[in-house]
């Protein structure tokens, strides 16, 4: 009897190590169908999820109900499990170089379980051959085993989207690949069960490594064209998201759009990639030049706006601006990476007083990460404010809505980052990418 069999006659456990973004959501969906551990190094997170509550507010309770699953802390928990899978951050550290360090660990931690017969996949975005070059020889090492002869391997890249309740883990097509044809065979049968898009089967582990990360770096890419172009369109005096909609107008036109790229992938990812190309003796130009365009826009933004205010005649040192929006993106408490980080230190270098508010961040998770704080209340007399995410609550405001924040400031300013207001401003001095 094969594994896939014996999960689904529950004769066989899976695991999921790493119960963020990624980990809970495919953890809860296996959980319907088979026998599931939920593994997380964080207890208190832990706690949160046997009340049935989605430390990362993507889930709500009744997404719990109904799943045959074990939420756990304890590492040696992982032993009761046959199929293991590895969805932990890969994040990059201060040089903007590869952080295996959660990945290495939660290895370490599923070798020391792994039994004769196993399996192991690994959902975590990486660099080709980070599997069977970084992570195998770990596998082996913590349990004595041989990969392929005692074990197998797998690589499946998630493709969760925070926030997003249309594009999820069941209807999106899953990639899946494996050391082996045994090992490909029954990783797609096992996500077959709960992917209703259907799996495609990559013809190796580097492959299916390779397809995410372009995935991301592509996007990148593509809206780093659309923030260069925002800056000589600025220079040029024309409104760039006017300049996209008469081009969208043709059919083979690529929609994308400029902004600030932050978040764990789109951010992150293509240093993955620019990191593994340099050990083949080759530097990616247009990938580097991609990301420097993108890490910049927070930056450049501000410049923009103390330009702005120093044209509205306003002392910089007296200045008082709001921003509205502190995640990296819309509608989701994910701060990691947010590049609103950067328009707030960038203004303060100028002395400017910044206010943040936001309704999904939390101020704690933002004061660890970038050292300020949330504000509670704002006030009523800024010079300027800034809508860096379109929150819904944010979309929804009026051009009055946004005057109350200026109430009796002369030459209020408003900067829009995504362009929800074009056209729909009329007192305010109005900027946007």
């Amino acid at each position: 009897m094969n594994i896939y069999e014996k999960l689904i006659k529950k004769e066989a456990t899976l695991s999921v190590i790493g119960l963020g973004y990624v980990g809970l959501p495919i953890a809860l969906e296996f959980a319907r169908q088979i026998k599931v551990v939920g593994f997380d190094i964080k207890e208190d997170r832990v706690a949160k999820m046997r009340k049935h509550v989605d430390p990362s507010e993507e889930l709500d309770s009744k997404a719990f109900d109904g799943c045959d699953i074990e939420f756990t802390a304890n590492p040696d928990d992982l032993k009761k499990a046959n199929f293991h899978i590895i969805g932990v951050p890969t994040p990059i550290d201060d040089h903007n170089l590869p952080d295996l360090r959660p990945l290495l660990s939660a290895t370490r931690s599923v070798g020391k379980a792994l039994k004769n017969g196993d399996y192991v996949v690994y959902e975590s975005t990486v660099y080709p051959g980070c599997t069977e070059e970084d992570c195998l020889p770990i596998l082996e090492d913590m349990s004595g085993l041989k990969a392929g002869k005692d074990f197998k391997v797998g690589f499946s890249p998630e493709r969760i989207n925070p926030g997003d309740k249309d594009h999820t883990i069941t209807t999106i097509t899953k990639v899946v690949s494996g050391n082996d044809e045994v090992a490909l065979d029954n990783i797609a049968k096992t996500y077959e069960l709960i992917v209703k898009a259907g799996v495609h089967r990559a013809p190796s582990i580097k492959v299916a490594e390779a397809a995410k990360i372009i995935e991301n770096t592509q996007r990148d890419v593509n809206i780093a064209l659309m923030n260069e172009l925002s800056i000589i369109f600025n220079r040029m005096g024309i409104n760039t998201y006017d300049v996209l909609e008469a081009a969208g107008t043709k059919w083979n036109f690529l929609r994308f759009y400029p902004g600030l790229v932050g978040g764990h992938c789109i951010g992150v990812d293509p240093y993955y990639l620019v990191y593994k190309a340099k050990e083949y003796r080759y530097h990616p130009q247009v990938i580097n030049s991609g990301r420097f365009v993108n890490d910049s826009m927070g930056f450049y933004a501000a410049k923009q706006l103390v330009k702005k205010l120093i044209a509205a005649g306003k002392n910089i040192l007296g200045t008082k601006v709001l921003i509205l929006g502190a995640t990296f993106k819309e509608n989701v408490s994910d701060s990691r990476n947010s590049k609103v980080a950067d328009l707030v230190c960038e203004l303060k270098s100028y002395g400017v007083k910044v206010d943040v508010i936001d309704p999904f961040a939390s101020s704690e998770v933002i004061f660890h990460e970038y050292g300020f704080e949330l504000t509670e209340k704002p006030a009523n007399d800024y010079d300027a404010v800034v809508v860096a995410v379109n929150h819904s609550p944010y979309v929804k405001l009026t051009e009055n809505d946004l005057k109350n924040f200026m109430q009796g400031t002369e030459n209020p300013i408003l900067v829009d980052i995504k362009g929800i207001f074009r056209n729909k401003i009329k007192d305010l001095t109005y900027w946007s990418f």
